[in-house]
């Protein structure tokens, strides 16, 4: 496998902060670096999966989409045109990474973790699924509510070249999409220790893209199915967050620290029955059924507003440029700021 000199760099800086880390955190350096060498070396160009007979004749479909997927990243929304995603790789997982998340047990500020050239984020993502639990484990003895969740993707900013994966080739074309569009605009603008700006950035682009990819590619039946899954999607995250503004307002509170538990006990519950009435009226769809998979915590809420926080203030922008360069010129420019006045400017655009 040759590495580009960009991957070689992030394996030097990798390699430096092992140099630098504590007894604890040269394992998990050293296990982000054999996952992540083992998926490079496990991938294989999409042409030769394509003509190797033994290849599934379904993830042939998929592989083909998948690549016309990335072709149209390129020419219609202008993102990256690189290598990432024109390799595949058959993993014997569910899933890529498994996240841990933790925030306080009165608290929903998630812990950080600090890594080279990512800066600051509020997860740690492990390779093997027992790591992540160990971890956690960790994490809980201390006091600290925690979740772990499994990863379908992600990307690793440019530095190597991310293949396509098992976890989600099989997903719904316009699903296939989104994911597509929203790893490769990570590589267009990033700014280490501030996932609220990385992540919006990344939904509106992943938004705006699958919009007019279907407006192209797709039929009747994939956008009425894209225009549920969004709305599912929307429904959900208004539930997580009412359930968040009440756990803010409990823990903001004067009251003691057992009527606070209390009461975070009461809204977790609901938060769990709300879901069966909303489960109910999708007709029973499963989707998110993960999610309340191990007992709700703090965790499983504490980085949902990331990904949404300025996505407002990113259509209004993309709005006014017109065109994906000029808005992803617009977004490096912000990008430029500090934090303070990058947020100030992004929440000035939000209620333009």
């Amino acid at each position: 496998m040759k590495l580009s000199r960009r991957a070689r760099n992030g394996l030097m800086v990798g390699t430096a902060a092992l140099l630098l880390a504590s007894c604890s955190s040269l394992n998990y350096y050293r296990q982000a670096a054999q996952g992540q060498l083992t998926l490079l070396s496990d991938a294989r160009p999409i042409d030769d999966w394509l003509n190797d007979q033994a290849t599934d004749a379904k993830l042939r479909v998929r592989l083909a989409t998948a690549r016309q997927i990335r072709t149209f990243a390129v020419k219609e929304l202008g993102l990256p045109d690189n290598n990432s995603y024109k390799n595949y790789a058959a993993l014997t997982r569910p899933f890529v990474l498994w996240n841990v998340v933790a925030a306080p047990e009165l608290s929903l500020k998630p812990i950080q973790w600090c890594f080279p050239v990512a800066g600051c984020v509020s997860y740690r993502g492990y390779y093997s699924k027992d790591d992540a639990v160990d971890y956690a484990r960790e994490l809980r003895a201390e006091g600290n509510d925690v979740s772990v969740g499994g990863v379908p993707a992600y990307s690793t900013l440019g530095w190597f070249n991310d293949p396509l994966l098992s976890t989600f080739i099989h997903y719904p074309d316009a699903e296939l999409a989104r994911l597509i569009f929203h790893e490769l605009s990570h590589q267009v603008v990033y700014v280490a220790g501030d996932s609220q700006f990385n992540e919006s950035f990344a939904s509106t682009v992943e938004e705006a893209g699958v919009e007019r990819w279907l407006s192209g590619y797709g039929n009747e039946t994939m956008r009425d199915n894209y225009l549920k899954i969004s709305a599912r999607k929307k429904q959900f995250l208004a539930l997580l967050l009412g359930c968040r503004d009440a756990l803010a307002t409990n823990y903001a509170s004067k009251i003691s620290i057992a009527e606070k538990r209390a009461a975070k006990v009461r809204l977790f519950k609901q938060l769990q029955d709300d879901y069966q009435v909303l489960k109910a009226s999708w007709g029973g769809y499963t989707g998110y059924d993960r999610f309340f998979a191990e007992p709700l915590s703090n965790a499983h809420l504490a980085s949902i507003a990331t990904y949404n926080d300025f996505i407002p203030a990113f259509r209004a922008l993309l709005a006014r440029e017109k065109t994906f360069p000029r808005f992803y010129a617009a977004a490096k420019a912000l990008a430029e700021l500090d934090r303070e006045e990058r947020h100030r400017r992004l929440k000035a655009l939000a209620g333009a």
